[in-house]
Parts: structure tokens; C-alpha cells; sequence
């Protein structure tokens, strides 16, 4: 099905790039010169982190206040892709919810597109969006790509754009903590835009598009007073509408390019799939690099502590060449919360010069069968405010080495213990 779905990519894309061609027409296009040039900075880093902690940072804007404005300046058209949507009533994500269906009742065209496995469980907010104006497709991404639909993005009058760790959840906008980009820059907006048009035609039947066309990058953007370079990228490879633009083998460049430091976040670390097969790709690199004399340093949520993903933590665990570890994040104050207090935040920060800001996770099937999205960025302005983000968290008392010779209890997540 995959092979036969690949033959028939060149119309289909070509389809989806006229249609967003149409939908992001403007009488002034913007370009990333303009963009640089404007007052609005082209890159803005976006953060949630988890009340009742000491993580959040005063420089770096909310995603529940920023998501709001974003769209309630839409005027044409909103694009939203997301793995699911969970909202509750008085929480940080219901401002979000209104303000995308204000957005519709005064005549924007608005597409939501979801992963089809969540859609039984959280039915009621997507029910809600469809009742006012909002066009909702569910993404069988199983079946067409093997994996889930993982990305989290949006993107408004295809001028710009927001993606990170986020889940339109209403806890990751208060018990999770997570980081995100806002982004002005054309191009990348324009790639954002390709992708959720090359899900849509897969959401409703069509086949999955391959093809040549390739997405400009390194683009300069101003950010800091500085000018940085960003590439974006994209996984699962085969469902990308410029087979360089994969995210993997550019992780793995970055790396193997360090020379004094690499310091990665994630949810979840793996160097074997699931099918029991080794992922071998990054963990190489990351031993390479520290074999080399490259301070590297792995930071993962303690979900982790569950049997199958912690033992190959504990094996990687190399202090002070290489070191891993788990963050715990206090339960809250006013009970259990299922699926939160939790580091979901996924990036990576290469010698204070260089960076990737994501939506995957460093496992196997989030790059060869997943939809995920990211964004490389040069330049020491950016690399170095993330570094500080990520120092924050490592240097915290949430944050512990793995012990290698410890028998780990996974924490509870889906119910209280």
C-alpha cells in the first residue's frame, strides 16, 4: 500500500500545493526579508510549564496566552493539526477553544485535523468545533504511515505559524512543562502549510504524495538582535513533500558536528523500537560525541522508569562523558491529575551555536512512521536562550542521575495509585 501510495504523490501534492497557494494569497507577500525587517520578530520561543513549580521563565511568553492571540488575529483561514484535543471547563485551553470558534462564526475557514486514536476517547471538544463551522477530519495515520498523526502545529492566514510539544490539552497549558515556537517566516509557514494540505487529502482517503519539491533553508531570521539561520523538518520519511527535509538524518549531523557540548530534552528515550528491532542512529551519535571529548547530556520525564525504556537509560548512563537524567515533577496541590506533571518538552542544543526544536520524541517510530515537525536553528542569540532553558531544568531539584544499578517503579500516569 506504502509503494503504491508513493507512485501516485506528484498530482496529489501538486494539488495540495495549488490549494494553499490560493488559500495564502495576499496582495503583499511576505517574504523572510520583510519579515527580518519587520517590528514582530520572526521567531519567538513559547514555553508552558507546570504550576506550583520554580520552572517557569519571566522572559519567555505562555502558550495559553500567546494561542489565543494568535488566532483571534485570523482573518482568512486557520489550520490546525494536532495529535488530539482535551479540554475542561475553566481551564487555560477553554480561551483557546473560544477564540477558534469566533474565528469561524465571523468567517474564517477553519480545518482541524486529528489523529484517529484519541478521537473515542476525547470526543467532546471535536463534537463542539464541528457544531460551529469548524471543518474536523480524523487522520487514520495507522494505516497510511504505520504510526500516529504526533504533530502539534497551527498556522494562521498562512503568515505564520506555532508548533511544539503542546497537545491541545488543557494540562499541557498548566501541568506539563513544554516549548514551543512562534514563528514569522515565510517559508517555513509556507512548508507547515504543505504538510497539513498533503494530512488533509490523507485524512480523507487519498493517497499519500511524494515529491521533489524542495523547501528553501538555511533562511536568515532575526531573533535577539542577531541574525539566525532556520531549516525546517519534518518526519515520517516517504510522506514528505521534499525527502531532504528529513528530521533524523539532520539530527544526526548536528551531532556528530558538536564539539564541546550536546544537551537533549525529550519525553521518552529509546534505542530499540518496538517491533524489538535496534535504533541505532542516535544513540551512535550521541557515543560518538562523547567519545570524542563532548559533554553530552540526555534529559528525559520519569515515565521513563518503566520496564523496556529505563534499562537501555541506565547502559547509556556513562558520567561525566555522557549523562542521563530523570525528571520528576511534584504532584499537584489539588489531587491527582492523570497524564500530567510531566517534562514533555523535546529539543536539542548544540555547543551554545546550534539547535532543533521539535514535536518527536527520540524513538524509531517517531521518525520512520510518525507525522512529527520541527525546526532547525544556527545562531548563537537562539541556541543560547535554550541552553539557559534547558540549564534551568537539568540544575533543578527535579532533576536526578540515572542510578544504573536501581530497580525503577514506573510512576503512576493513567490512574491514581
Amino acid at each position: 500500500m506504502r509503494e503504491h501510495g508513493r507512485m501516485s504523490l506528484r498530482l496529489l501534492l501538486l494539488s495540495a500545493c495549488l490549494s494553499l497557494a490560493c488559500a495564502t494569497s495576499s496582495p503583499h507577500p511576505l517574504t523572510s526579508e520583510a519579515t527580518t525587517a519587520s517590528a514582530e520578530p520572526g521567531l519567538v520561543l513559547v514555553e508552558s510549564s507546570p504550576v506550583e513549580t520554580a520552572l517557569d521563565h519571566a522572559d519567555i511568553p505562555d502558550a495559553w496566552r500567546v494561542w489565543p492571540e494568535m488566532i483571534g488575529a485570523a482573518a482568512r483561514t486557520l489550520e490546525i493539526e494536532q495529535f488530539y484535543v482535551s479540554n475542561a471547563p475553566g481551564s487555560r485551553l477553554e480561551p483557546v477553544i473560544e477564540a477558534i470558534e469566533a474565528a469561524a462564526a465571523r468567517g474564517v475557514r477553519v480545518r482541524l485535523l486529528v489523529d484517529e486514536k484519541f478521537v473515542k476517547q476525547y470526543p467532546e471538544t471535536l463534537e463542539r468545533l464541528a457544531a460551529r463551522r469548524v471543518e474536523v477530519r480524523r487522520m487514520d495515520t495507522a494505516k497510511s504511515m504505520g504510526g500516529v498523526q504526533h504533530a502539534k502545529y497551527f498556522i494562521v492566514d498562512g503568515r505564520e505559524a506555532y508548533f511544539g510539544s503542546q497537545n491541545f490539552d488543557w494540562r499541557s497549558l498548566e501541568h506539563i512543562q513544554e516549548l514551543g515556537l512562534r514563528v514569522r517566516v515565510p517559508e517555513v509557514v509556507r512548508a507547515l502549510g504543505t504538510i497539513f494540505e498533503l494530512d488533509w487529502t490523507l485524512a480523507a482517503g487519498g493517497s499519500p504524495p511524494a515529491s521533489t519539491e524542495k523547501v528553501p533553508g538555511p533562511l536568515p531570521v532575526s531573533f535577539g538582535g542577531e541574525t539566525v539561520r532556520v531549516t525546517p523538518v519534518f518526519s515520517p520519511q516517504g510522506y514528505l513533500p521534499d525527502p531532504t527535509t528529513w528530521d533524523l538524518p539532520r539530527l544526526v549531523e548536528l551531532i556528530d558536528g558538536a564539539k564541546r557540548s550536546v544537551r537533549v530534552q525529550v519525553l521518552t528515550y529509546r534505542a530499540r523500537a518496538r517491533d524489538g528491532s535496534e535504533f541505532h542512529e542516535l544513540e551512535d551519535a550521541l557515543k560518538r560525541a562523547s567519545a570524542r571529548g563532548v559533554k553530552v547530556e540526555l534529559m528525559v520525564a520519569d515515565w521513563s522508569k518503566r520496564s523496556g525504556t529505563i534499562e537501555g537509560l541506565q547502559a547509556l548512563h556513562a558520567p561525566p562523558g555522557l549523562t542521563v537524567k530523570l525528571v520528576t515533577i511534584p504532584r499537584w496541590s489539588g489531587g491527582f491529575i492523570p497524564f500530567a506533571r510531566v517534562v514533555h518538552a523535546k529539543y536539542m542544543v548544540v555547543d551554545g551555536e546550534a539547535a532543533w526544536v521539535g514535536t518527536s520524541n527520540w524513538e524509531r517510530d517517531y521518525f520512520t512512521q510518525t507525522r512529527n515537525v520541527g525546526l532547525i536553528i544556527e545562531g548563537t542569540a537562539f541556541a543560547q536562550q535554550l541552553e539557559r532553558f534547558f540549564s534551568d531544568t537539568w540544575n533543578s531539584a527535579y532533576a536526578a542521575e540515572v542510578d544504573p544499578k536501581a530497580t525503577y517503579q514506573p510512576p503512576a500516569v493513567s490512574s491514581e495509585p
